[in-house]
């Protein structure tokens, strides 16, 4: 059985780079390669891949876990791959409840993404050690570790957005942002916006910026 890969990444060295990596293996062929996250659901759409091999920056925008959301909410939808250079707690915890299958780093050796597109067609989880380390590290901390939503919440404080424009954003009240800061501040050991942010930074918790 040869199994179908489509490449979703903005720089076309990457793709080019993926698609020489993939041709030499004899049970995987490129279906397609875009630069895009609208043409990555369209071709996921028409093309029919096994496995979609997506960044999560676009253009300098953080689109890939809401491009991965899409496509795995195709009728048949393939398995979602997430290759990129970013290891932060909020960008792993979004791409993995948008549905994918895995989450690498471009830094990886070229067997191992190859392992790992096998191992996503199959429906395994496919993780590269620092990203397995820091879901393991979140689960043992669980009960002080940020959830998704207070992740979602300290992403929007880290671009200046105000309480009332966060609340619009994830289509909330401002009385629960700010219950949501509340509970933040004591886990990261701080007592204000801008501390949080950058204790959320060393932590690795958002991407230093």
């Amino acid at each position: 059985m040869t199994l179908r890969v489509l490449i979703a990444d903005d720089h076309p060295v990457i793709r080019a780079g993926l698609s020489a990596l993939f041709d030499s293996e004899p049970d995987i062929t490129v279906a397609g390669a875009v630069g895009t996250t609208a043409a990555a659901l369209e071709a996921a759409r028409e093309l029919g891949p096994d496995v979609v091999l997506m960044d999560l920056q676009f253009d300098h925008r953080f689109e890939g876990a809401d491009a991965t959301r899409a496509i795995r909410a195709l009728p048949h939808p393939p398995a979602v791959l997430v290759l990129t250079n970013f290891d932060t707690d909020s960008d792993i915890v979004s791409a993995i409840e948008a549905g994918a299958a895995g989450y690498l780093l471009k830094d990886a050796p070229p067997a191992e993404i190859v392992a790992a597109v096998r191992a996503a067609a199959v429906g395994q989880t496919a993780l590269a050690p620092a990203v397995a380390s820091r879901l393991l590290t979140r689960m043992r901390q669980r009960p002080t570790a940020l959830s998704a939503r207070e992740l979602e919440v300290l992403d929007l404080v880290a671009g200046g957005r105000s309480n009332t424009e966060i609340a619009r954003t994830l289509h909330v009240s401002e009385t629960t942002v700010k219950s949501h800061l509340a509970h933040i501040y004591p886990k990261l050991g701080v007592n204000s916006r801008t501390a949080a942010v950058a204790a959320a930074r060393e932590a690795g918790y958002l991407r230093r910026g």
